[in-house]
């Protein structure tokens, strides 16, 4: 499996606004475009940062389900305008899981 750690740094003020966003638009449009969501996980140190994890069953799937989410009309016509302009800056650290990775917590998630 290959899991993106998204990690995201909201306009200052912002971060409740964006986290409504993201649990009723994005994870729900995510999950239906065939990804897996885990979080948001919410940094308690920064109240302008939280992190997210994004799945996909290999590596040569990931790109065609990118493109197929952010180049659809969902995302460019609705979504995007309403989360980019809450977003300061954003980092993505690609891994891939150990072959004894146990997905529990993608599956519980998605489950919600």
């Amino acid at each position: 499996m290959i899991v993106e750690v998204r990690t995201y740094r909201i306009k200052p003020g912002r971060r409740a606004e964006f986290l409504e966003f993201f649990k009723t638009r994005a994870i729900p449009a995510l999950r239906a475009a065939g990804m897996d969501v885990l979080g948001p996980l919410l940094d308690v140190e920064n109240p302008n940062q939280f992190i997210w994890l994004r799945s996909f069953p290999t590596l040569e799937q990931r790109e065609p389900l990118k493109d197929a989410f952010y180049g659809g009309a969902l995302w460019l016509t609705e979504m995007e305008s309403i989360a980019m302009p809450l977003i300061d800056s954003y980092g993505v650290t690609l891994c891939e899981t150990d072959e004894g990775y146990v997905s529990a917590g993608f599956e519980a998630s998605a489950r919600k």
